[in-house]
């Protein structure tokens, strides 16, 4: 295929889905501050396990929560699917306002998962995006030029490593690949009672350092902060066993290293922000361009000869 037919194709995939892309761009970067935010809430004064119990009983009477997500840094915790609001650990009573940055994080990711309600949406814009890419790769080396242009293309070649690593990865979690290096280790039939999860994972962890603890796939798992990457667990009456890691979620989340991975997240935002918005706006230039007479384009030919 020609280098024209190239980049006619480009532009119309950019167009199709030019908003769906701005959505789960922006969605993406936003989120990609909350390892930077969690991490930061992490550690300080211990937690008293007995103290969250009390309020998990106190606040889901019924043991119909879901789980259970603690904040140390505000001294805060969150009864999930009680619809309980956040409660003070301190007073033991609702909080009177619901974090703001919480509330944004929430939209945000159930719109980069769910754009519209939608989750092929995602998927087939995130398909998209590869293959734009792919037609960028195909289209060759660029001439870097301190033009709209020459900024589109050169951002696209200095970042694609990590441009092209986020929309894979992101696919794989679409898909369900994990390239896990292990095997995780077998469920019980029936997942503990979330107070004795509370107690099975205080028994070996720092309770500060923990970010939820609550059933996900008919298992109770438990997610917790160790040397900067967010790790998950199996809570079991006999303990906690560390589970396998899931690498293209941690890659596509930036949960592997907050401190490193979660800025590398933001620049791959940013970039790929710069790349939707020059490519548009090259295109709104090209046809507010007015057409020359045709008298002048013979004439440019004829020199051109």
């Amino acid at each position: 295929m020609s280098k024209p037919a190239l980049l006619t194709l480009h532009r119309w995939i950019t167009l199709v889905f030019a908003l769906p892309l701005l959505a789960i761009i922006v969605t993406g970067l936003i989120l990609s501050f909350e390892p930077l935010v969690q991490f930061s809430g992490v550690g300080g004064t211990a937690i008293d396990p007995a103290r969250i119990v009390e309020l998990v009983k106190r606040y889901d009477p019924g043991g119909k929560a879901r789980g259970v997500s603690l904040n140390a840094g505000n001294r805060q915790m969150t009864v999930q699917g009680a619809g309980a609001p956040a409660i003070d650990l301190a007073t033991g009573e609702p909080v009177a306002a619901n974090s703001s940055l919480s509330d944004l994080f929430l939209w945000a990711r159930v719109t980069h998962e769910r754009l519209l309600g939608q989750a092929w949406l995602v998927t087939s814009s995130t398909i998209a995006m590869v293959f734009l890419m792919v037609l960028g790769i195909l289209m060759g080396l660029p001439r870097l030029r301190n033009t709209l242009s020459g900024w589109h293309k050169g951002t696209a070649w200095f970042a694609l490593p990590l441009i092209l690593l986020s929309p894979l990865t992101g696919l794989c979690m679409a898909f369900g690949l994990t390239f896990q290096s292990g095997t995780a280790p077998a469920g019980v039939s029936r997942p503990l009672l979330l107070p004795d999860a509370v107690r099975v994972v205080a028994d070996s962890h720092d309770l500060s350092h923990v970010i939820s603890i609550g059933v996900r796939g008919g298992r109770m798992m438990a997610r917790l902060y160790e040397d900067g990457e967010l790790r998950a667990y199996a809570v079991n009456p006999s303990g906690v066993t560390p589970l396998p890691r899931n690498w293209p979620r941690l890659i596509h989340e930036g949960n592997w290293s907050a401190l490193i991975a979660a800025p590398l997240n933001v620049v791959t935002s940013i970039a790929l922000l710069t790349l939707l918005s020059t490519g548009l706006l090259i295109w709104v230039r090209r046809r507010l361009r007015k057409p020359r007479p045709r008298s002048d384009r013979q004439a440019a030919t004829a020199l051109a000869g």
